[in-house]
């Protein structure tokens, strides 16, 4: 059973794929030999015509009719050669990024003069003849290596008076055999080679470029991070309002109850009633940073309201004057909206904590496809990113980072600070 099994994997394995990959070898040879003709062409014109001294308009249009036939043909070997992959070696290859289609001379210049035009045409004009000898050697080898292997069969349908009359072709026949079986072994190596060289070729001047790869990458990953976002802020809404609607109203009842409580029940000794005093305080400052918490998750105002609301109510709870200006002739996407929420908050907090400043100003704007946010004091100044020592300005960089936006800071020392955020709010 062992000895089964060490057969099968030896001999198995490297004939397991070969019907494939020689399939897709035997079907390349002609998309790839189809340029040449109109090549062959070429180079037949330019020989016999330019000793012969043609007129250098002719000779300009016999030599670019080719050429152009190869452009014109280009495109569609391209599909051959991707319908030939797909079929036979289940494998998609990437389109480039191309411009559509126009109807003016502009759109069909812009066409012949992208770099994947020109890559497929090198393809098909360069690389696939190249590798059409590669192709016809490996099949070479494999008719050869089946015409050996098989040299007995062709001997014994030959007359029975020539196999009398010449013993000495079985030593000759058992060498071609062996040499054969060789070849046979051989073949689906060469074969796999060829096949990935072939695959390495299609998808370098087939495929999009490398640069094209990384823009796609790029667009992969931004799209892929906004989604991040999305769910981490509807998730965070779900927490406020988890928290707002279960935990909060029963911390209110709680209270509402320790306090009727301490109203109702008037005979209670002064320790009970120490007790229920120190629980319904606890209770409201519960309640209080309860309220803080669902603020600083996703304040119910600002999904409510909007941006407008939402920055007033922060303003009007901090100890100096600050003046809210919002010019916003529609909403910005939830996320961004978010942030710029969190932004302002957090940089009126650093203003009351660190600035020294007697008053602040807020502006917030769409400038086209662009929220601009602009919070400005009358404070000390000094505030510098790189060393924020904890006023939160490197926090509030990447925060605004996360959605593609830019953060600058102006604050020289003696003031005043200038904190100027733009967020990407394209519908």
């Amino acid at each position: 059973m062992q000895l089964t099994t060490w057969l099968q994997l030896v001999l198995g394995r490297p004939f397991r794929r070969a019907g494939h990959r020689t399939a897709l070898v035997a079907a390349g040879l002609p998309l790839h030999l189809a340029v040449v003709p109109l090549w062959l062409w070429l180079l037949g014109t330019m020989a016999a015509l330019v000793p012969a001294a043609t007129p250098l308009p002719v000779l300009l249009m016999l030599v670019a009719l080719p050429m152009l036939l190869t452009l014109v043909v280009t495109p569609l070997l391209t599909v051959g050669q991707r319908r030939r992959y797909r079929a036979l070696a289940g494998k998609d290859l990437p389109h480039p990024a191309v411009p559509g289609p126009g109807r003016n001379w502009t759109s069909a210049v812009r066409q012949l003069t992208t770099r994947a035009l020109w890559r497929q045409v090198c393809y098909h004009a360069a690389a696939g003849p190249l590798l059409a000898v590669l192709d016809l050697a490996v099949l070479a080898v494999w008719a050869a290596a089946l015409v050996a292997a098989s040299i007995y069969v062709w001997i014994w349908a030959l007359p029975p008076q020539w196999r009398v009359t010449d013993l000495g072709y079985t030593t000759q026949a058992a060498y071609i055999t062996a040499g054969g079986l060789a070849l046979l072994f051989l073949g689906p190596r060469l074969t796999g080679a060829l096949v990935r060289l072939e695959t390495r070729t299609a998808e370098v001047l087939l495929g999009p470029s490398r640069t094209e790869k990384l823009a796609r990458r790029v667009a992969d990953l931004a799209e892929s991070r906004t989604g991040v976002l999305d769910a981490t802020d509807a998730e965070r809404r779900r927490i406020e309002r988890d928290l707002h609607d279960g935990v909060q109203q029963r911390l209110v009842s709680l209270a509402v109850n320790l306090g009727l409580a301490r109203a109702t029940l008037g005979d209670l000794p002064q320790d009970a009633r120490k007790v229920i005093d120190e629980a319904h305080r606890e209770a409201k400052e519960a309640i209080a940073e309860l309220n803080n918490l669902v603020r600083g998750l996703h304040p119910a105002v600002l999904e409510d309201r909007g941006l407008d609301a939402a920055l007033s109510g922060v303003a009007a709870r901090l100890p100096i004057p600050v003046r809210v200006a919002v010019d916003l002739p529609q909403r910005p996407s939830p996320t961004v909206e978010a942030v710029a929420y969190f932004v302002v908050s957090e940089a009126l907090t650093n203003v009351v904590k660190h600035a020294q400043a007697t008053r602040a100003d807020v502006t917030v704007e769409r400038i086209r496809e662009t929220l601009l946010l602009v919070v400005a004091d009358d404070g000390a100044g000094g505030a510098d990113i790189a060393a924020a020592g904890g006023t939160g300005l490197a926090g509030l960089a990447k925060r605004v980072a996360s959605v593609d936006g830019t953060f600058s800071c102006r604050s020289p020392a003696g003031g005043p600070t200038v904190i100027t955020v733009e967020l990407p709010c394209a519908p």
